[in-house]
């Protein structure tokens, strides 16, 4: 049985609470960020990112770097694109693609410096 008369922590006072509620993101904001995970949440499609990280490419580079189908490539550049994270330019009948701009970058770097982390 639980007690309800135990101490409160200070994270439960109203001034502490007040102050979350104020600082906490918008619903909207809150979903366009755990959309921009779901993205993330693909391994094909982070070896695409990480090769773009290196170099602007064309989808024939990608599919031969990463040994990939270039109808699979295509698939997850339309999804990277959509996510605003892949951006593309045509240059004859090639179109090259690259992170759309730093915060890209920013986000793998991140990622990876958190992962090699010592626990």
């Amino acid at each position: 049985m639980i007690n309800m008369e135990e101490e409160h922590c200070e994270c439960e006072t109203e001034e502490f609470v007040g102050r979350i509620r104020d600082g906490m993101l918008d619903d909207d904001t809150v979903m366009d960020m755990a959309d921009l995970f779901k993205i993330f949440g693909d391994s094909t499609r982070i070896r695409i990112l990480w090769a773009l990280h290196e170099s602007e490419m064309c989808v024939r580079g990608i599919s031969k770097s990463l040994d990939l189908s270039m109808s699979a490539v295509s698939h997850q550049l339309k999804a990277l694109k959509d996510a605003d994270l892949v951006q593309s330019r045509r240059d004859g009948k090639n179109i090259y693609y690259s992170l759309c701009d730093e915060h890209v970058e920013i986000l793998l770097n991140t990622a990876l410096t958190h992962l090699k982390e010592e626990k």
